[in-house]
This record gives structure tokens, sequence and C-alpha cells, in this order.
């Protein structure tokens, strides 16, 4: 006996019901459909399986959008069963036509079932299908001035002018893009930088939000940040060394990352979060399908704005597609802590440790002990440098861990001398080894 699973589905005669199948197949990974087959999967065929499959090849046409008829096969089985075999297509959402581009017309296979997609799935396969065209798409504000943009351009040596922008992807067929607006002095999208008192970024020291051209907050944003960056001077002997919280390179780098491959089809603005011990870049749009945190870390690239990454290139403010990471890394050769990738579905985060903060915390720990920490290690010391104490939980929290790492994580840490525990239950918690 056979049974229904996440890529076959039975239907013991045609019914209407069978669009919604096709477009949930057609949305997910494909499948086939077995008309002429009951629940039970028992074969009990068609009077006119060839008649049938004229009604249902018309049906499809008719129904589904956009056109899937070309990813859809139909085979008359000897037992009167109607077999279609229905690929996964390319031009995703597809939906039922009287229904609309909305839930109750766009379907995906779940399990046995075809359900109806949530609004926030049926955004994101408009975006996988149409791919990354927002720059090009038609700007809804046309009224655009370009004085930014000139100064920069002219600052590195290039030639701007209206005889350019078709050439940059500024203007389609007479009309500004969105690479045009995100350029232009009128750019709705902004940098918001605020500088914290604490890790737990609960009181403001400072904030800015800088708008305007792109070029503009890009300058904006890096002197802003240069004024965060303090300098650390250690003597010895007659020799003095001064380093700075984060290398500047890696700063630029960070701040260029968010600005050229953030998803502007968003409105909202890029994040960034200064404290004493880290920076954060915050920006809208997570990895482009395909990729992973690894592949970014290895220099691989898929820029989702093409066209303002090839201005910048063009600017030689990057140099090519992925460099600026590997370059982040390889600032942070030699420091305890390295820089954090963080992804989600919409959003993606750089973290830079403040390299003079980490000098000091490794400057605690005597002998060569601080050659033996983990990164995990170092974010629970500098935690308990910061409050005094931490807890399981807030470890746990800290690390995003469950509670056997942080046991053992504890354990390695008191066998190495870096803490101590006191109290017991919910008292409990550990502290900075003298």
């Amino acid at each position: 006996m056979r049974f229904e699973t996440e890529d076959l589905e039975f239907k013991s005669r045609f019914t209407e019901d069978l669009y919604k199948e096709v477009v949930s197949f057609a949305n997910t990974n494909g499948g086939t459909i077995l008309i002429g087959v009951d629940n039970d999967g028992k074969e009990v065929g068609l009077e006119n399986a060839d008649g049938e499959r004229l009604r249902v090849t018309n049906g499809i046409r008719d129904a589904v959008m956009p056109d899937v008829t070309m990813f859809v096969k139909y085979a008359v089985q000897k037992n009167g069963v109607l077999k279609i075999t229905v690929n996964e297509g390319p031009n995703k959402p597809y939906y039922l036509k009287e229904k609309g581009l909305k839930p109750s017309g766009v379907y995906v296979r779940q399990g046995t079932s075809s359900v109806p997609a949530s609004p926030e799935l049926i955004r994101r396969m408009i975006k996988e299908s149409d791919g990354d065209v927002f720059e090009s798409m038609r700007s809804l504000e046309q009224e655009l001035t370009f004085k930014a943009a000139k100064e920069a351009f002219d600052r590195y040596g290039v030639a701007f002018g209206k005889e350019k922008y078709r050439a940059l992807g500024i203007i389609d067929n007479g009309i500004y893009t969105n690479l045009g607006l995100i350029l232009s002095d009128q750019c709705p999208y902004t940098v918001k930088t605020a500088v914290f008192d604490d890790a737990e970024r609960t009181v403001f020291r400072d904030s800015k939000e800088f708008g305007g051209s792109i070029f503009k907050q890009l300058e904006d944003s890096v002197n802003y940040l240069a004024l965060c960056n303090k300098k650390s001077s250690v003597i010895k002997g007659v020799l003095r060394t001064d380093t700075r919280d984060y290398p500047e390179e890696a700063i630029r780098e960070a701040l260029l990352n968010a600005l050229v491959h953030r998803d502007y089809s968003f409105s909202g603005s890029i994040i960034i979060n200064v404290n004493d011990n880290k920076t954060e870049f915050i920006s809208l749009g997570g990895l482009l399908p395909g990729l992973t945190t690894d592949d970014i870390k290895l220099g691989i690239s898929q820029p989702r704005n093409k066209k303002l990454a090839d201005v910048f290139h063009r600017l030689r403010l990057i140099e090519s597609y992925g460099t600026g990471i590997r370059r982040i890394y390889k600032l942070y050769e030699t420091c305890p802590l390295k820089p954090e990738i963080d992804v989600s579905n919409s959003a993606f985060k750089m973290v830079l440790p403040n390299m003079n903060a980490v000098a000091e915390l490794s400057s605690v720990i005597e002998d060569d002990r601080s050659q033996t920490l983990t990164p995990q290690m170092f974010k629970v010391l500098e935690y308990i440098r910061r409050k005094g104490y931490i807890t399981d939980k807030e470890i746990e929290e800290l690390l995003e861990v469950k509670k056997t790492r942080v046991f053992n994580l504890t354990k390695k840490m008191k066998e190495l001398g870096l803490i101590k525990t006191e109290g017991r239950g919910k008292d409990k918690r550990h502290l900075m080894e003298k």
C-alpha cells in the first residue's frame, strides 16, 4: 500500500483542488500527483484518462500564475491513472489566478498537506525569484540632486556627470532608479550610531544619526567613529606604544560592508552600537540564498546591490567583493578575541572587539595562561571584570549555550585558576580568581 508523502499526492478524481497542489509543489521542491488513486493508495483509475489529461492541462494553464505549464509533465498509465509531475519552478511564488498573490492564493507543501504561505514567505519568494533588482527599479522620488556624489567622485579622481548616469545605473530610460536615490542627496536611508556606558546598552553616552547621500553617511560615520576610537599608551623603558581600541581599517571595512550590502528595500537604518568592549555594525538583510557565514569569512561574496558595489569599486573604496571581511579578520590575527558575524533571515551583524580592552584583560592574568583562553572564556572574564561576578544563567545568555556547556566551561576555567565559585543554588556565582 502506498501513502501520501511530502512529494506525492493522491486524487481519486479531478477537482479544482488539484490546482492548489500544483501551486504548492511548484513553490516548494516539486512532486507528483496521481489522479485515479484514492486516499488509501488504491488505484481506482479514470474512465477517460486521456480526456482528463486535456482538461487538467488547460485548467492548470488558466488557473495558475505565472505560467507553470513548462514545468509540468503528464503521463497516462495503463491502469487508467493520470500521473502529473510538477517540478519546482524558478518564478516563485506561483499562485491561483482567481485568488491573487496573497496567502489564500499562494500554497506551499508542508508534510503531506498544501498550506497557505505566510505573507513573510511570499515576500521572500518574490525577492529570491526576482533577484536583487531593487536598485534597478524606478525611484518613487524623481526630484534628485547629486552634490555629495559629485564631491566624492571628484575626490577620488573619477569623472561624474549626467552623461555618466546611465552607465552607472542612476538613470534607466530617462527615469531615476533606486540606485540613483541611494546616491542622491535625498537618500531616505540613514546610519544611527549610539555610544553606551554599559554592555547591556541601556545607558546612553551619546548618539548621532547621519543621513543624506550614502557618500555623506560614509564620511560622517567614519569621522564620528574616529572620535570614539580611543588611544591607549603603553610605556616600556623609553619606548611608548600607542594603540587604538580598533584598527581604523577594520572600522572602515565594517562600515563599508554595512552600507554596500544592506537590503535597501527595507526602510530601517543601519545601527552601530559602541561600548567600552565592542562595536556592533547591524544592517538589514541576511545572507543571500546559498551563502553561509563560513563562506563570508573565506571571502566568498555575492553582492546584494551589484551596481552600488560597482560604484564603490570604481571609486576604489572597496577592492573587490569579499576581501573586506577577510581583511578585518587579518587585522585581528594577533588578538585573542576575534570579530564575530551573526546572521538572521533579515539582518547581518558584525562585532568588532575592543583590542585595548582585550589586552587589558589579558594583562590581569599572570604567566602564560592567557594563551590558553578561548573566546568564550574571554567573554566570561570580561563580564566578571565589569560586573564583579557572573551566574550560570548569565553565562547561558551571554554565550547562548546550554547548561552542560556552562558546567564544562566553568570547570575548565576553575582548573586554570581563572575563576572561583561562591555560594550554591540560586546564590551560586563565579568571581575572578585573584
